[in-house]
């Protein structure tokens, strides 16, 4: 007995750590709100030292990942199977987020007079496309504003890589060498996430937790609690596709170390080390691990999809239209899949969906506030959507793919 509770203990240290400083931050968020501003440097100091790390074990990863592939067949088939799944978990929340607005609808929403900043970037839409691929320098790639970009190098970098053949073999060792070496930087940051974490979560729930009992309570209500029903019915499902009754015991296991960094840092970014821990556990591949979850994180977002969904339902609601009109749907559907995959690599891409949300259903000026202001406030749930779907997302794909 003493031996299981011992081995219980080894197994889930790191989690209940975890859970013992976001509950003591959370308490300390309710009884000493007036504290939180002296905390929120050790939670700042962490998920910058988290951030720095995480960005060269993204290039690392993906590009020790393209270089180490032996048939070009097996990458290009990794590819495709992750561009189906990505667009098929994208559409799946979307609309289950629609028949839970059509059978459960929200009344009583109004225009908030609130006034929140313009976000949006003016550069034309030419430049945007143009930052959305590349960046002007190379030390800007190492910014976690710029992954897609980092992504796309990334790739380069294997692929020229494994053309070299025997030539590049001391640049594919370095690669991998590297790899290994930021995986062990991360865990030792990760080691004190419990404090890091805390003082955050600490500074969320003083800041963000009166707000949900305002104007904005119902349709958060409906977005919550669709969230975790998605959560756990679909994502459990998913995790049954991918390897049967074993996978979703294994998922739930090692998820749940991911889902509180989610939900602590709001950053499917800061979860990624997490993710990568946890597919490793589970027994994903590390080729198709190190490519679905970072390429996930900037590219596929379950959460994203949903408050799409939340957001324009209830813009039509403010202005007294009807959302289900058959060709409402489908722009919907269209203005989601741009939310979660394109805006998605683009700094403030929220902020761009939301504006093209209002450009195309030309919405007035006073749904900005309402949409914005959601989209704040569902970020708790909409963050472990995004990043713990890549877990799943990691499962699903190494389930047609083998490497």
């Amino acid at each position: 007995m003493q031996q299981g509770i011992q081995e219980l203990l080894k197994n889930y240290s790191g989690i209940l750590l975890l859970l013992f400083g976001i509950t003591v931050g959370s308490i300390i968020g309710i009884v000493a709100p007036n504290i939180v501003d002296y905390l929120k440097p050790l939670g700042d100091i962490f998920l910058n030292l988290l951030f720095v790390s995480v960005v060269p074990l993204v290039f690392f990863a993906v590009a020790n990942s393209v270089s180490s592939l032996e048939q070009q067949s097996k990458f290009g088939k990794i590819m495709l199977i992750m561009c189906f799944t990505f667009l098929f978990f994208i559409i799946t929340a979307a609309l289950f987020t629609i028949l839970v607005v059509y059978f459960f609808p929200v009344s009583g929403v109004s225009a908030s007079k609130e006034v929140v900043e313009d976000a949006v970037n003016n550069d034309s839409w030419g430049n945007r496309i143009v930052s959305f691929f590349t960046v002007g320098e190379f030390t800007q790639l190492f910014s976690r504003q710029n992954m897609l970009a980092l992504l796309i190098f990334s790739f380069m970098t294997g692929f020229s890589a494994r053309k070299a053949g025997e030539q590049g073999k001391a640049f594919r060792v370095f690669i991998a060498s590297g790899y290994e070496v930021m995986k062990e930087l991360l865990l030792m940051i990760m080691k004190v996430a419990p404090i890091g974490l805390g003082a955050y979560f600490a500074y969320q729930v003083a800041t963000l937790g009166p707000q949900l009992f305002g104007f904005y309570a119902k349709p958060l209500g409906l977005y919550y609690i669709a969230g975790v029903v998605y959560f756990l019915l679909f994502f459990s499902l998913y995790a049954f596709i991918a390897k049967g009754k074993n996978g979703v015991k294994s998922f739930w296991k090692n998820a749940i170390y991911p889902t509180l960094t989610a939900l602590s840092t709001c950053s499917s970014f800061a979860t990624m080390p997490a993710n990568l821990q946890a597919a490793a556990k589970i027994g994903v591949p590390s080729q198709v691990a190190n490519l679905v979850i970072p390429i996930g994180t900037t590219l596929h977002k379950n959460g994203s999809s949903m408050s799409s969904i939340i957001k324009i339902y209830v813009a039509f609601l403010i202005i007294g239209r009807d959302f289900f009109d058959p060709m409402n749907l489908l722009l919907a559907l269209g203005i989601t899949v741009f939310v979660s995959i394109v805006a998605g690599g683009i700094p403030n891409g929220g902020y761009i969906g939301e504006m093209l949300m209002i450009s195309v259903y030309q919405l007035p000026q006073e749904a900005i506030p309402a949409v914005m202001i959601i989209g704040t406030l569902v970020d708790p749930l909409a963050t472990v959507l995004n990043s713990v779907g890549q877990l799943v997302a990691s499962m699903f794909v190494s389930r047609f793919v083998k490497v």
